[in-house]
């Protein structure tokens, strides 16, 4: 872990409440997909945790949703502007675990890790299968960006207006698949728990508000079969047979 300055590059607004920011780097910190940075915003106390969706050896990409104040401000941030930022955090996706058919599966801002995910599973030769779920066609994003790196992309929204009615169990439910990649609020990830057939193997990235990011707080502690675990160090991603619901 390195505390950095990373200077904006960009930060545009993708739909209403979702934004994607890139952050310019001097060297390549990201080691998984699924690792995440944490920001340090004036006049907040805690930092922020974003998940990265993308990385390069000059670049960080981040996409962040509005759900606060903190993420608020972020809004406002001006290109050129300068943060402080600690990174890499969290331990990544395995994808040498995917086999030959993986499905990655995002829930809103639980999105842009499958995006980092798919291109490196890409790069080892294998091509996914995508399940992105919304709650309606206002709110979806990163479709487009998924297709050009050639994954087959199923969309879910709850009202229906795009794609299949419903939530992502209902396109997981009749699929085949070697492996899951999951990303997404708590109660989604036990849904997919739920659907997968028994002894079937998955990584689930969980969402955790943190204090430090870095395991020092003890604040984001969740209990597994095999002790407690630090969703901030020894995760966000727990194995499906270690997970306790």
């Amino acid at each position: 872990m390195k505390q950095k300055e990373l200077k904006i590059i960009k930060n545009e607004k993708l739909t209403d409440d979702v934004y994607r920011m890139v952050l310019e780097d001097d060297e390549s910190l990201i080691e998984k997909p699924g690792q995440f940075i944490n920001i340090k915003l004036d006049g907040f106390y805690l930092r922020r945790p974003i998940s990265v969706a993308d990385w390069d050896d000059k670049t960080v990409t981040i996409i962040y949703k509005v759900v606060g104040s903190g993420t608020e401000h972020m809004t406002s941030l001006d290109t050129g502007k300068k943060l402080d930022i600690l990174l890499p955090l969290g331990n990544g996706f395995d994808i040498s675990k995917s086999g030959n058919n993986p499905v990655l599966i995002g829930g809103g801002v639980g999105l842009p890790p499958m995006y980092g995910t798919a291109k490196k599973l890409i790069e080892a030769g294998i091509t996914p299968q995508v399940i992105a779920g919304f709650n309606d066609s206002s709110q979806v994003f990163l479709i487009e960006e998924l297709k050009v790196l050639g994954t087959q992309v199923h969309v879910t929204t709850v009202d229906g207006s795009m794609g299949t009615r419903g939530f992502v169990t209902d396109c997981l439910k009749d699929m085949e698949y070697s492996h899951v990649f999951a990303c997404g609020p708590e109660p989604m990830l036990k849904a997919i728990d739920s659907v997968m057939a028994e002894g079937a193997e998955g990584q689930f990235s969980f969402e955790e508000r943190m204090g430090c990011g870095f395991g020092a707080c003890m604040g984001c502690s969740c209990k597994t079969k095999y002790g407690n675990k630090r969703i901030c160090k020894d995760g966000p991603v727990l194995e499906r047979g270690e997970i306790i619901w």
